[in-house]
């Protein structure tokens, strides 16, 4: 997961400086914002890889000498139940009410939003395997 966590870390700081020179130069609101929500989408899936690089290490398949039995075994820990896609989407459908509505909505949008994601990402962080 390093290595996805590095190249989407590089697509997301693109498109932060895409969206930097382009909002200045344009001074058109529709593409920056465009631009920012690719970094932000880019940043989400780095943070994620650079999370489950930390807390399991390289896989078999980022190992040179790994064997194809290495891979063998339970693909991954899918959680029976959870409350953060439902806080995520609630999130989601403030922040885009915000958008017509005002920035003060917005920003509660985000920030429940936020709290989805970090919910999403870090719910069974300290189980094992």
């Amino acid at each position: 997961m390093r290595t996805e966590a590095l190249l989407f870390g590089v697509v997301a700081l693109f498109f932060a400086g895409v969206a930097a020179l382009y909002g200045w130069w344009s001074e058109e609101p529709a593409g920056t914002a465009v631009l920012v929500i690719a970094f932000l989408m880019a940043a989400v899936v780095s943070f994620f890889s650079a999370v489950q690089y930390r807390r399991k290490g390289r896989r078999p398949q980022d190992r040179g000498d790994a064997e194809v039995a290495d891979g063998a075994g339970p693909l991954e820990f899918f959680p029976p139940d959870s409350r953060w896609p439902v806080v995520t989407a609630l999130g989601f459908a403030v922040a885009a009410t915000g958008v017509v509505y005002g920035l003060w909505l917005f920003l509660i949008g985000c920030a429940v939003l936020a709290r989805g994601v970090l919910g999403l990402v870090f719910q069974y962080v300290d189980r094992e395997g």
